[in-house]
């Protein structure tokens, strides 16, 4: 497999790291229809155990199956699959190397209370990930939340151990908690510093949210008014997303969220593309759809990151 001029590019951008690392992302991104482009498609499927399986599979009853899902980002060509332990161990034999797969090393679960704090439980390794033959980890954080300093330790121990054995780190950086509204969630000055937060912690792919134009954060929202910067459209808040990305030197995918309709999806993956985004990580609004659907929409993101939508 040899990498094209883009892939690349974008590995001498993470210039602290070492062979295997960079091979396991090389990997990802030479695998399925947008391999070479930069950009990435990626399957992930860790709400049955974050939302319950009724609200995350009932939609297309297929998909209680973990096997559905290897199948799915392998006949649509999508460049990994991301899930927690026990999903990959239901199809890691089945299925070994034929789709790069991502152990998503955390999770919470909705039967917490409501004042138990925005928090994730460890519940696999990188020993897991190794015997899986993942091509990289997966891990939350909560910025925002009383427990991100804890969060963040975590993950920056299970990146170094990680990196150590050739395993590249994938950081979820989704603000919420006691120090934000929910609002502020998706606020564009947040999400971008979601982005600097994982950045700067070592994450080797980012995943953030899209966000809205409003701004949380007062002091923050002073310097967007006065350096005029632009978040007039969710291109432009893309854009300023990578930005806080090392200025693009890092890949960031974005979150497709809770099931939409098909021309949002669209749209979202169109401002993606326009603001230098690398890709979307898009779970619920393709397993939930019945399978032909979501391999149509396959077809249709991956026409609009090649530009040809």
């Amino acid at each position: 497999m040899k990498a094209s001029r883009k892939v690349q590019q974008i590995l001498s951008n993470y210039e602290g790291e070492n062979p295997g690392v960079k091979g396991k992302l090389c990997q990802m991104l030479m695998t399925g229809r947008l391999k070479g482009t930069g950009k990435m498609i990626i399957l992930p499927v860790d709400q049955g155990l974050e939302h319950g399986p009724a609200r995350t599979y009932a939609p297309n009853a297929p998909a209680y199956d973990p096997h559905y899902h290897y199948q799915l980002a392998i006949d649509a060509g999508l460049n990994a699959y991301a899930a927690p332990l026990g999903f990959l161990e239901a199809g890691a034999d089945t299925y070994a190397g034929q789709v790069p797969t991502i152990l998503k090393m955390n999770s919470a679960n909705s039967l917490m209370s409501s004042t138990a704090g925005k928090d994730q439980a460890i519940t696999a390794s990188v020993d897991d990930a190794l015997r899986l033959g993942c091509t990289a980890i997966g891990f939350t954080i909560y910025p925002g939340s009383d427990a991100q300093f804890e969060m963040i330790e975590e993950i920056v121990e299970l990146r170094r151990e990680a990196a150590a054995v050739g395993i590249p780190t994938v950081i979820w950086s989704y603000p919420r908690g006691e120090a934000i509204s929910k609002d502020g969630e998706t606020a564009v000055d947040v999400a971008a510093y979601a982005a600097q937060i994982a950045a700067q912690i070592g994450a080797h792919i980012i995943k953030i949210k899209l966000s809205t134009d409003h701004l949380e954060v007062p002091e923050a929202k002073k310097v967007f008014e006065e350096q005029q910067i632009d978040i007039s459209t969710q291109a432009a808040r893309v854009a300023e997303c990578m930005r806080s990305a090392f200025n693009g030197r890092r890949i960031v995918v974005f979150s497709g969220g809770a099931k939409k309709g098909a021309d949002a999806v669209y749209d979202d993956a169109r401002a993606i593309r326009d603001g230098g985004g690398n890709g979307s990580i898009i779970g619920r609004n393709s397993f939930q759809r019945e399978r032909s659907e979501a391999m149509a929409m396959f077809d249709k993101l991956v026409a609009i990151y090649k530009g040809a939508e």
